[in-house]
């Protein structure tokens, strides 16, 4: 670990932590630029334990006995240390988690993989909040799915925010990048995935009567926050599902409406599980 004291803001290597704030700037300048920044020592840990190369670490004096241990496999990453009014200049933030990790982005996953290695699948399309996305992927992990597929026009998981409202989720949690709906349905459908599209639409299924059988393989699918799911993404569904509202509520946010469906589908699993077992016995 190489620590380095700031004694100006133009100092090489803090380029990666720059202008945090700016949300157009960094959607281009991070992937472009091959990084993405795990914020807090939790979601370092995380990052680091799955693998991902660190490239730089920005932090507070104090916040240096936590980070000393996360980094001792590699010692030739700079640790730039300031003061907190020097990393708020920097960053566009009051730095208040202790510490900012830029970190070398994974390589891109083969969705084909993906969805051959899983039986249960959230389907992302074109979210543009990084706090849903971030919010999804908790829900994926904390509720047993085995990952995320998003079409090309999806938010960044990997964006500060995301990761964050993820609590380090978004670099546990298997997620790839699909091509476009002409292409994207017809890989799912064929390695046996039943695509369902939650939908508000007169000829969907209640989800309490959906999850009354789980298909072997299931593909869970969520569209924007605004308009819902596409044309293209509902044409390329095999069933459409519903989850019922009262009171004049005419839809949840699409976070919670994922969490919900994950929850009924592992509720489903582990009820029929429980039967086999019975059986076998």
């Amino acid at each position: 670990m190489r620590v380095q004291r700031i004694e100006n803001l133009d100092m090489s290597g803090l380029e990666d932590f720059t202008s945090l704030t700016d949300v157009a700037l960094r959607r281009k300048l991070e992937p472009e630029g091959g990084l993405y920044l795990a914020e807090s020592p939790k979601v370092i840990e995380r990052a680091l334990n799955a693998g991902h190369r660190p490239r730089s670490v920005l932090l507070l004096e104090q916040w240096l006995p936590s980070i000393a241990p996360l980094l001792e496999a590699h010692p030739d990453v700079p640790v730039f240390v300031g003061e907190s009014s020097q990393l708020e200049a920097l960053t566009g933030f009051h730095l208040h988690r202790g510490a900012l990790a830029s970190m070398h982005r994974p390589e891109p996953r083969d969705p084909l993989e993906l969805l051959r290695a899983s039986r249960r699948i959230v389907v992302l399309e074109d979210l543009a909040d990084h706090t849903n996305v971030g919010a999804i992927f908790r829900s994926v992990a904390a509720l047993g799915a085995d990952g995320v597929l998003l079409t090309p026009g999806c938010a960044d998981p990997l964006y500060r925010r995301a990761v964050r409202v993820s609590m380090g989720a978004v670099l546990q949690v298997p997620w790839a990048r699909l091509p476009h709906w002409r292409d994207a349905g017809p890989l799912i459908r064929d390695e046996g995935f039943e695509l369902a599209a939650f939908a508000l639409r007169d000829d969907a299924e209640d989800l309490a009567d959906f999850v009354g059988a789980v298909p072997e393989k299931l593909a869970l699918m969520f569209g924007t926050e605004g308009e819902g799911l596409s044309r293209r993404a509902l044409g390329g569904a095999t069933r459409c599902v519903t989850i019922p509202m009262e009171h004049e509520v005419d839809s949840l946010n699409v976070s919670t409406a994922a969490a919900l469906a994950l929850w009924a589908v592992r509720t489903a699993d582990r009820a029929a599980a429980a039967v086999a077992r019975s059986a076998d016995s």
